[in-house]
């Protein structure tokens, strides 16, 4: 062993875990790390410009590799812009450390510069958060953090570093690499799970959510189209299965399709794999009630602490997704069972999801969807954050296999484009896709520096409705025609755009979006199409004419 700094330290510690990218604004709080990582070639450091975009890229690092996502932020003001990301990690179910910069050991309770109580600010919304004291126990923390960040039910973990401690001399043994768990499921569960689908009517599966992975998505999908089970997805989750898969049914949470959510509550049986069965998945808790009685809940979820914790499960199956769908996809069965609901499930879906042109919409964002689908592979990332604008792609997009939806669940705001960055930096030979709003794209809109700092290539699809739109579409039904701290007055989006030396083009009219995404997909680096529409077509459904005449 060799005398190392705690920042040599931690930053050996990561490398050997495989971590190859962590995201950061920099802080004097942590610059024993950042000289660290001036040795460590083998991890990329995207600089940010905002804590907020710092956090979400983090997010959508886990996301998108199954590893957990690393960030780096200072005390006090950085601890606390990174927090939304936090929670969206812990909502999401999304592997992340946050590493803190921290004031020194010997000053602390004294509420000295930018001091917060980390471990108490960040518990109710990580999985773990702690704070290292002494130097020679970062191997433990981080290898602690590692498996609290994957196993089970993944999460945010949350890790406090003193300044002066990251600067103490110490010697001290590597841990090794901590490995992934994958939990097998019980075979005698499966074999439950089997004689159930026997047993059934009318089976549907709600899946996506906790430790999925391509590997589930590809086996599970076998598993429903052999026994024609209609597969529907978990709010956001709309890449758990290929789009193109022949029982896909569609997505549930905000607008869905009437169909889709009859045939829930219609079934006798629902096989939940991964999904927690939250508030929007469920329409909050009343499209599937917590005992739902007169139907049969199978709930299979990575962390026992889930099976239970709200939804009543008549047979909880505790198994890795990955381990659990490919079982199922090799299972021997003598009598198999093979219902049609699958392939009218999906042709109910291939109907809803083909978009309608609208009458005197002058920018109607349904073909605007159908000419993305026609020019962009089936492999585009599409990443959005919160607003009624998401709606015309949830409901008109075809996604492709996990990851190719980077959304939070936790509908937070100002996520889209730093999930962009991270795809476009993980990602570099896909089409990404950033969606946002007008209120939506400028909570982080300052993250398109970062893109163009490190050559990101993405797309920009921003919908400007001059209006936090779905706080109007919720004011029009309680208070119709009352606005009041909705309406917003932004700027000229494509100009801003090429400040940051990207291409833009403002759009108008539908006829108008095709031949300027041609132009947009001839380009490289940053592209922006700035549509301007109409807040009265408040969303794909209705309008806020509409709104008023119920009221």
């Amino acid at each position: 062993m060799t005398t190392r700094t705690g920042g040599q330290i931690l930053v050996d510690q990561l490398k050997i875990n495989g971590c190859d990218r962590i995201f950061t604004v920099p802080g004097e709080s942590f610059l024993a790390v950042l000289d660290a990582l001036h040795d460590a070639p083998e991890i990329d450091v995207v600089v940010c410009r905002q804590e907020g975009g710092v956090a979400y890229m983090a997010d959508a690092d886990g996301k998108m590799t199954g590893r957990p996502g690393v960030a780096f932020v200072t005390r006090g003001p950085g601890a606390t812009n990174a927090s939304a990301g936090v929670h969206v990690a812990f909502q999401d179910s999304t592997p992340m450390i946050l590493f803190v910069g921290d004031l020194d050991r010997g000053d602390r309770d004294r509420e000295g510069f930018q001091e917060i109580d980390f471990t108490q600010f960040f518990g109710p919304i990580a999985k773990w958060a702690a704070r290292i004291d002494d130097a020679r126990r970062i191997p433990e923390y981080v290898a602690r953090a590692w498996r609290v960040a994957t196993a089970g039910r993944p999460g945010p973990v949350v890790l406090a570093l003193p300044e002066d401690m990251l600067r103490d001399e110490v010697d001290v043994p590597d841990r090794p690499a901590v490995p992934p768990l994958a939990e097998a499921p019980d075979p005698g569960a499966v074999q439950a799970l089997f004689e159930l689908v026997k047993e059934s009517c009318a089976p549907i599966a709600i899946v996506g959510g906790a430790d999925w992975s391509p590997r589930a998505a590809h086996h599970f999908a076998n598993f429903a189209c052999r026994h024609g089970i209609p597969v529907a997805a978990a709010f956001r989750r709309q890449d758990a299965i290929d789009n193109d898969c022949s029982v896909y049914a569609g997505q549930l949470g905000y607008g869905p399709n009437p169909k889709l959510q009859q045939r829930v509550r219609d079934a006798d049986l629902i096989i939940a794999v991964g999904a927690r069965l939250g508030e929007s998945t469920t329409d909050g808790y009343k499209l599937i009630a917590p005992d739902h009685p007169g139907q049969t809940l199978v709930h299979v979820h990575p962390d026992p602490n889930e099976l239970g914790h709200v939804y009543h499960a008549d047979l909880p199956i505790c198994a890795d997704m990955g381990e659990f769908a490919e079982m199922l996809a090799g299972w021997a069965e003598p009598d198999l069972v093979k219902f049609s609901a699958g392939e009218e499930a999906h042709r109910e879906w291939l109907e809803w999801s083909e978009p309608k042109a609208r009458e005197g919409v002058a920018l109607d964002l349904g073909p605007c969807v159908a000419a993305m689908r026609e020019k962009l592979p089936h492999n585009t990332i599409i990443c959005n954050g919160a607003g009624n604008f998401s709606g015309w792609w949830h409901r008109y997009w075809r996604y492709g296999v996990t990851p190719t939806q980077l959304a939070p669940t936790s509908g937070s705001m100002g996520y889209g484009l730093p999930a962009s960055v991270a795809a476009a930096l993980r990602f570099k030979d896909r089409p990404v896709v950033c969606v946002a709003g007008d209120g939506d794209f400028l909570m982080n809109g300052q993250e398109l520096a970062t893109a163009a700092q490190y050559g990101a290539d993405l797309l920009v699809i921003l919908v400007d409705n001059s209006s936090y739109g779905t706080i109007r579409m919720h004011q029009e039904r309680e208070y119709p025609d009352r606005i009041s701290a909705t309406a917003l007055k932004s700027p000229d989006f494509a100009a801003l755009a090429r400040a940051y030396g990207g291409w833009s083009e403002t759009v108008e009219r539908t006829e108008d979006f095709a031949p300027a995404l041609d132009r947009a997909m001839e380009q490289r680096g940053i592209r922006l199409i700035h549509c301007r529409t109409d807040v009265e077509v408040i969303s794909n459904a209705t309008t806020i004419s509409a709104l008023r005449e119920r009221s």
